[in-house]
This record gives C-alpha cells, sequence and structure tokens, in this order.
C-alpha cells in the first residue's frame, strides 16, 4: 500500500468520525466510536505524512484522491 493509499484513507476515516461524534454529542453519550475512527486516522495519517520524504503540500490533497480513485477503478 502507497503513502498515497494511506494518506486517503486516514482522511476519509476521520471524516466518517464527525458524524459519530455529533451524534454522541447531541445524545449526551461519550464518543467512543468516534475517538476511536479519529484516532485510527489520525494515526494513518502521521504516519503517511511521516513516511513520505517530500511530505504533502495542502494543493496536492485533491490530486492525489483522484489518483488513487483512478488507480483503484482501474
Amino acid at each position: 500500500m502507497s503513502n498515497d493509499q494511506i494518506l486517503v484513507i486516514g482522511i476519509i476515516i476521520c471524516a466518517l468520525a464527525i458524524p459519530s461524534l455529533l451524534a454522541a454529542y447531541s445524545e449526551s453519550r461519550p464518543p467512543r466510536a468516534g475517538a476511536i475512527m479519529v484516532l485510527i486516522g489520525g494515526v494513518l495519517l502521521v504516519f503517511a505524512l511521516t513516511q513520505k520524504p517530500t511530505g504533502y503540500r495542502f494543493d496536492e490533497i485533491p490530486h492525489i484522491f483522484v489518483q488513487v480513485i483512478a488507480d483503484v477503478i482501474r
């Protein structure tokens, strides 16, 4: 698995955690599932950011998403 794929998976997991966190907050219960998802996504993001020698810039992220999705479709 490439660093780009790990970065995209980490971003998607963190984005999917937001509804879970909001639902737990609105229902006054502990956000266990959302917190675990944020933790997993954060670890994936940090791993991808530290393993790429040149790093990532914010303007590269949309291109990386398209590239990873194109690789998955092919």
